[in-house]
């Protein structure tokens, strides 16, 4: 009973396999924490609300070009698609790579968010979807302040723990603070504070409050805790699931399986404007 078998569930979205160019990525010190579980990444990773997109299109002064860096499976790049002429969408993981969205104006490429190929001033957007605390970043910023266009913006947007409600609430938080308490990284603690602790030496531009917000079943939530990074630390070193039987009979209790619930999930993020 302590391992989901996520063969059963089936994805929410058919994906093919993207077009892929060879970048520069030799190596740095981002952690690829999430190639393990590409499949499972791409299948039940939330992505960003509407509202967040619309905010950041309302800052922008065109739309030819913008990067997604850190793509993942190119949640937001598939996204950025609808409204920018081209986009690029780089990452580290070659796995999560071939788990992205695929369309004619995406360039997928494998590449430190670090050490960028791009020309200077290229770029009317650089977007950062949960990923910009594995980051160097004395090495990034200057790089993404290089590629972008007089003008442009910088979002590193996150996303923080769900809530569902009060007794599934109480279970999460448990196994998130103390059965894997121990077993998140060290960069997890910019996750927990919103982006507030990182270094961010530019003028800012406030986030509006807003939150995504799903339908799940309980099948769906435990698919998305198996692509915790914590969750693969702990079966890696002890060789069984934190899921245990006794969490999983008092999740299903909470969440019955034929009962759907509502998942919300908080949206942070630090944006800024390059200079004119």
């Amino acid at each position: 009973m302590g391992w989901l078998d996520l063969r059963r569930l089936k994805p929410a979205v058919p994906r093919a396999v993207p077009r892929v160019v060879s970048g520069q990525y030799t190596g740095n010190r981002m952690k690829d924490n999430f190639s393990t579980q590409a499949s499972s990444y791409a299948r039940f990773r939330p992505g960003y609300p509407p509202q967040l997109f619309d905010f950041l299109y309302d800052l922008c002064r065109d739309f030819d070009a913008a990067w997604d860096c850190a793509t993942g499976n190119g949640q937001i790049a598939g996204v950025l698609a609808e409204r920018f002429e081209t986009v690029e969408a780089t990452d580290i993981s070659e796995k999560q790579v071939a788990q992205a969205v695929q369309k004619n104006n995406i360039r997928y490429s494998i590449e430190a968010a670090e050490t960028p190929s791009f020309p200077d001033a290229h770029f009317d957007l650089v977007t950062v979807g949960q990923s910009a605390h594995w980051f160097d970043f004395d090495r990034f910023y200057p790089q993404a302040i290089r590629v972008l266009k007089p003008g442009g913006i910088l979002a590193l947007v996150g996303y923080n723990l769900l809530q569902v409600d009060g007794p599934v609430d109480v279970l999460i938080k448990d196994l998130y603070s103390n059965t894997l308490g121990l077993y998140w990284d060290v960069e997890r603690k910019h996750v927990d504070a919103a982006y507030a602790s990182i270094p961010f030496p530019f003028s800012e531009i406030p986030l509006p409050e807003m939150q995504m917000e799903y339908e799940w079943t309980v099948e769906h939530l435990l698919g998305y805790l198996q692509t915790w990074s914590a969750l693969q630390h702990y079966i890696r070193k002890n060789g069984d699931s934190p899921l245990s039987p006794a969490f999983l009979v008092a999740l299903k209790t909470a969440w019955p399986e034929t009962e759907v619930k509502t998942v919300k999930f908080p949206i942070f993020g630090r944006i800024t404007r390059k200079a004119l």
